[in-house]
């Protein structure tokens, strides 16, 4: 007897294939039979009509940071809402594992590191985890059986480097005896199923004291030794993040990215491609890690978004307007001093320069402070301006947008919500996209979901993209479209049996209403650990979503089943190829 009987969809099944109708039988968590609508005479416990909605595979985020809000929230919204069934995490050289059991500060120091450079909420982070792991082992064991989504973790540099060196992870290095050390700590993690290294060498990610994370201290020898350990080990990866992400590489950048995927004999990957026609040249740049590492036996994957994701700022809170150079310092002044700074002329003169050099790389595009809306304001003096473009109220004030915007912040003591409007969403931009999205090293994701949770909502780029596709800009076909988020990042990691709909595969399965099928706006609400602010977006559109057989949502709404699995590598992820 089937578990579950799924009659009718039209079924389309991650390879990129015509769609098809079909029932869908689903028995002990895997897909038991798909036929054609009407032949399977098979009992089932439960049965749908689907006629007139589309069956997926669940959507695979490649890019996530549910490391600590899993904890509090099982079902890893709001992506599961968008269909997501399996999320990569432990990006970017974060995790909050391994801590080290005889430093019991350490755990505060990541909270506060995670805090700044995750934009995740200190309260939520104290209050909503318990923090009682040391190994990475022990961290993954506390998520088992408790969460509605699959989950695979990478290991973040930044643990490896401050369980072994302490304090001296911050501007140190090691000596033999610790790099020995921080190999086994490593290899420890991927034998209990950790996916592999993530790393970063940002200038923009900074510690809760403001000094440069961890990793970013490390050599390239002590890189090339961690990668050299990922390749001993089956079915893993490597993540990583580098300056140039943000804009264009640099040729030493490039240099170790292939290098780091070379020795490992792994995929790496990264975050986030930005594509813009005002910006031809970075396309091409960006490219140019993926061509050599194939040349050197390695494969380079750039991650980018299909979507544009909307950004909440504010001059009041840490958020991209601080990565700004030269802008940091002033941000960080205590909020009276602040605005007398900002209300200068001149400082507002060196700010506008530099935000509109060439060091500023891609937060150039945050400089036309004309084109911002204002959001939530907070003072009577702004009553009246949620929703209006800055460009027209300065217009009747006669001021400079820039100063405008300052006045209007400072009447709010600088709690006014700002929305930049993207400078990327002209036609030459999006047929950009489209023609990039074809390299063979390109691959949807770069959410951020879990991270930046009051500023930045990029888990809806699922269901907003599949809208854009059936009834927007339609840049690429349904079924290419459900291939890019489900099969591409399955078979990147790895992972088995997920990512198709296939006789024998896990079902993990989205169902939809192809005519609905969409995003809500971005609202923010307060429902994390210590009422603590995050972004929400409501799925439209989605039907149903089952995690290895088990619905896990209904119309919007989470089922409370915790049916997901802790994806481990070797167990749940083969080894993939670079040549």
């Amino acid at each position: 007897m089937l578990d579950h009987l799924i009659r009718g969809a039209t079924v389309v099944d991650g390879t990129g294939g015509p769609s098809y109708p079909a029932d869908l039988g689903i028995r002990d968590g895997r897909i038991a039979v798909v036929a054609e609508p009407g032949t399977l005479t098979e009992e089932a416990v439960t049965t749908e009509d689907a006629t007139g909605l589309v069956l997926a595979p669940g959507f695979v985020d490649p890019h996530t940071h549910y490391d600590a809000q899993l904890f509090w929230d099982p079902y890893a919204t709001p992506s599961m809402n968008h269909g997501v069934t399996t999320v990569a995490g432990g990006n970017c050289g974060f995790t909050l594992a391994p801590l080290h059991p005889g430093r019991p500060e350490d755990a505060d120091y990541t909270r506060r590191m995670m805090s700044r450079v995750e934009g995740m909420a200190l309260k939520a982070l104290e209050e909503g985890v318990d923090w009682t792991w040391s190994s990475f082992r022990e961290y993954l064991d506390a998520l088992e059986g408790r969460i509605a989504v699959n989950a695979g973790f990478m290991v973040g540099h930044c643990a490896l480097r401050r369980h072994v060196m302490g304090a001296d992870a911050i501007g140190g290095q090691p000596t033999p005896e610790q790099l020995d050390a921080m190999l086994a700590l490593f290899h420890d993690a991927m034998d209990a199923g950790a996916w592999g290294l993530s790393t970063t060498q940002s200038a923009t990610h900074s510690d809760g004291d403001g000094q440069p994370v961890a990793s970013r201290h490390a050599l390239p020898e002590e890189l090339l030794a961690l990668s050299r350990a990922v390749g001993e080990h089956e079915g893993t990866q490597l993540e990583a993040i580098v300056a140039g992400c943000l804009d264009r590489f640099a040729d030493e950048e490039i240099e170790l990215l292939v290098d780091m995927t070379a020795t490992a004999g792994r995929p790496l990957n990264w975050n986030v491609l930005t594509i813009d026609a005002a910006v031809p040249e970075r396309v091409p740049r960006q490219l140019v890690p993926s061509e050599r590492a194939r040349r050197a036996g390695g494969r380079i994957v750039a991650l980018t978004m299909p979507i544009l994701t909307p950004m909440n700022m504010s001059l009041g809170t840490f958020c991209a307007l601080n990565l700004i150079p030269g802008w940091g310092d002033i941000l960080a002044l205590p909020v009276p001093e602040r605005i007398e700074r900002l209300r200068d002329a001149a400082t507002r003169a060196e700010m506008l320069r530099r935000a509109d050099s060439k060091e500023a790389g891609v937060f150039r595009r945050l400089a036309d402070f004309g084109r911002y809306v204002i959001g939530d304001t907070y003072s009577a003096a702004n009553e009246g301006l949620t929703g209006r473009v800055v460009r027209d109220i300065a217009a009747e004030r006669g001021l400079d947008p820039f100063h405008c915007l300052i006045e209007i912040c400072a009447a709010d003591e600088l709690r006014t919500v700002l929305w930049p409007m993207p400078t990327d969403n002209d036609p030459g931009s999006w047929a950009l996209r489209r023609e990039t999205w074809e390299h063979e090293d390109v691959m949807l994701g770069g959410s951020d979901a879990g991270a930046h949770l009051d500023r930045m909502c990029g888990a809806p780029y699922t269901t907003r993209f599949i809208g854009d596709c059936l009834r927007g800009r339609k840049l690429v076909t349904l079924e290419r479209a459900v291939k890019m988020l489900t099969d591409d990042p399955a078979r990147l990691f790895g992972l088995r049996e997920r990512g198709r709909i296939e006789e024998g595969f896990h079902a993990d399965l989205v169902l939809f209403d192809p005519e609905r099928i969409d995003a809500g706006p971005a609202t923010l609400v307060h429902d994390l650990p210590g009422d603590s602010p995050r972004l929400d977006s409501r799925a439209i559109g989605i039907v149903s979503v089952r995690v290895n057989g088990v619905e896990t949502l209904r119309d919007d709404k989470v089922t409370g089943a915790v049916p997901g699995t802790v994806l481990r590598s070797g167990r749940d992820t083969r080894t993939v190829s670079t040549v």
